[in-house]
């Protein structure tokens, strides 16, 4: 159990994959403008990323390694294509506002990232903690970095205002290099809780 906790936990904060690894960088700093967007696109890819990991672990060993690569593009491929119709049909705004980036999880580098080089060596066991953590990783930093900009941005929280008519919302913040910024404090951020954890671990 503390073994796959701790396959968990790895993809939270000490491989996370958008902080510590830094792919998937396109389509994390283009949807992030608000909180709505941030936490559909990382469940979304939390979805895709479980159960492909989960399908290509079972029948790891029947892939011949010829074909693995097409075999695993056409898997992602199938569960990006169930959670675009099922926005689509219960939630079209927000699939509207996410746009071609649900498409193109499938050729996200983390889900290939990680079904190549887990999910295609080891037991399902193993990669249902890997997937969440990985998944859940990208999540929280699609969040909270959503959450900084929209506040920033435009001075609401799922579109709801928060801050007083009173303030001026910064341009900044809603544009690329607004995105790049609130990334390069989470960065900072996450090293600092690494540090952290690795000082209680030594005492």
């Amino acid at each position: 159990m503390k073994r796959l906790f701790k396959i968990f936990t790895n993809g939270l904060i000490r491989e996370n994959p958008l902080l510590m690894l830094m792919i998937g960088l396109c389509s994390s700093l283009a949807v992030t403008t608000n909180v709505a967007n941030g936490i559909g696109m990382g469940l979304s890819m939390t979805f895709v990323l479980l159960m492909s990991e989960l399908v290509i672990s079972l029948f790891r060993r029947l892939i011949p390694d010829s074909i693995r690569i097409p075999v695993f593009i056409i898997v992602i491929a199938a569960f990006t294509t169930v959670i675009d119709y099922v926005l689509k049909a219960y939630f079209p705004d927000l699939s509207k506002a996410m746009g071609v980036f649900i498409p193109l999880i499938v050729v996200n580098c983390i889900i290939m990232g990680r079904v190549e080089s887990f999910a295609s060596k080891q037991p399902p066991v193993d990669v249902i903690p890997d997937a969440l953590g990985m998944g859940l990783g990208y999540t929280w930093v699609l969040t909270g970095i959503a959450l900084i900009r929209e506040i920033l941005g435009n001075g609401t929280i799922l579109n709801f205002p928060v801050l007083p008519e009173s303030f001026t919302p910064i341009l900044f913040f809603t544009l690329p290099p607004g995105g790049f910024f609130v990334f390069a404090f989470f960065i900072a951020l996450n090293l600092f809780i690494k540090s952290r954890l690795k000082t209680a671990e030594g005492t």
